[in-house]
């Protein structure tokens, strides 16, 4: 591996992400991160490290710039990070560019100042969902106007050996040099059962149905979630993930201190411990040894946010790789760029389309009204404008809601006034 790849990771968290990407041969130039204590997490780990804590939009934080390869004599060769998810989340009301928490779309913008050789920025499924189809597209578009070939893809945590599934909606740019050796890692060909993977830990105080448990916990964990700092306190999710964990032998219903004891006897099963949450997200053992720093719920906040620290080491081996060029050139994909035809002919008009002249240009099959919803869909992230000529209405499509870095923008005001509140 060449050690020399240099990486600036945004939105770092607890370093789940750091951690993973640092065993696939990356080197922290930087690391941003909001979040107080998990900014301790990463100092606790490495001391070294350059960490800057506070907004990450903020240039008194730190300056893009800075980065940029006018001011350094070598190119930073992977921009990442995993930017907040309540944006794009279904519990987050997915609204996109009107949640001033989006930092998607200002990320994509910091790479035509940085110029990085690649770009890995990861969220939740929801992100892939067809309410975000323009968003999507509109970030395809950037990238290629920067000069960037760019893909999404979601993938299972549990492919690459995480005893949960927790998918994530991964995007992978680079310049075309360099993505033609860049393949996405391949699964693993078996998977991790949450029994396999903790029943060491659930035996640790000589708890004697720890066998018994494992082989009966024989399946997949639902994806553990963190929760807020407003929301989500240091137990397993909502009543639906608390059923799931319940069929596996888990008690989600809180999280315990210590292991279970000899004697120790469960209606449902015994509660993980922050560690055993940890050894589900991917972390533990000598390759992925990691100390939290912070009180119980807020370790648990830390653990259940993260990004699993063995995917992104998959992902980053499979970038480090096509930087390197030392994987095969890859056969031309059959990849469409176009996640959403509506959009994309809208932008691409000059004037005002009627929904006939939309629907009869766009290559899809789609009826008026879904037209129509569609256009509803867009105007989330997208102004919209609308005349009337007769008994038709035309549209056009305008400016890009979403914040990109602009000083006049609702997103200041509400990080002033609730910086404390966010996560």
């Amino acid at each position: 591996m060449n050690s020399k790849l240099r990486v600036i990771e945004i939105c770092a968290g607890a370093g789940g992400q750091s951690l993973g990407l640092e065993r696939s041969g990356f080197h922290h130039e930087l690391a941003i991160e909001l979040d107080e204590t998990a900014a301790s997490t990463l100092r606790l780990n490495r001391p070294n490290w350059n960490i800057a804590v506070g907004d990450v939009a903020n240039r008194s934080v730190w300056d893009p710039a800075d980065y940029s390869p006018s001011n350094l004599p070598y190119r930073i060769d992977l921009f990442a990070g995993g930017v907040p998810c309540p944006p794009f989340s279904i519990a987050g009301k997915q609204l996109g560019s009107g949640d001033e928490r989006d930092l998607f779309a200002w990320a994509v913008e910091q790479v035509g100042v940085i110029q990085p050789r690649a770009v890995m920025l990861e969220n939740v499924r929801g992100l892939s969902m067809p309410r975000f189809a323009g968003y999507r597209q509109h970030v395809l578009d950037r990238f290629e106007e920067l000069g960037y070939r760019a893909e999404w893809r979601l993938i299972n945590s549990s492919d690459y050996g995480v005893a949960q599934l927790r998918p994530r909606f991964v995007l992978i740019a680079m310049e075309q040099k360099e993505f033609q050796f860049f393949h996405w890692p391949e699964p693993k060909s078996t998977h991790v059962t949450v029994g396999k993977a903790l029943k060491n830990l659930m035996a640790a105080n000589g708890w004697e149905g720890a066998s018994e448990w494992a082989q009966n916990a024989n399946g997949i964990g639902p994806t553990i979630v963190g929760g807020s700092k407003k929301h989500g306190g240091a137990d397993l999710g909502p009543t639906r993930a608390k059923q799931a964990w319940a069929e596996l032998g888990v008690n989600g219903k809180g999280i315990a201190d210590s292991a279970p004891q000899p004697g120790d006897k469960f209606e449902v099963g015994p509660k993980l411990t922050l560690g055993m949450v940890a050894k589900l997200q991917g972390w533990g053992g000598r390759e992925f040894r990691w100390n939290f720093a912070g009180k119980k719920t807020s370790t648990y906040r830390q653990i259940g946010n993260a990004f699993p620290p063995p995917v992104a080491r998959a992902l980053g081996l499979a970038i480090a790789d096509a930087l390197n060029g030392t994987s095969e050139i890859k056969k031309e994909q059959d990849y469409s760029r176009i996640t959403d035809p509506v959009y994309k002919f809208l932008k691409n008009s000059d004037s005002f389309k009627t929904a006939r002249q939309i629907v009869d240009n766009i290559g899809i099959d789609i009826t008026i009204r879904e037209l129509q919803n569609h256009l509803v869909i867009l105007e989330k992230d997208f102004e919209m404008e609308r005349v009337k000529t007769g008994t038709q209405w035309s549209y056009k499509i305008g400016r890009f809601k979403a914040f990109v870095g602009q000083e006049q923008h609702s997103r200041h005001a509400f990080f002033e006034n609730s910086i404390h509140k966010v996560s």
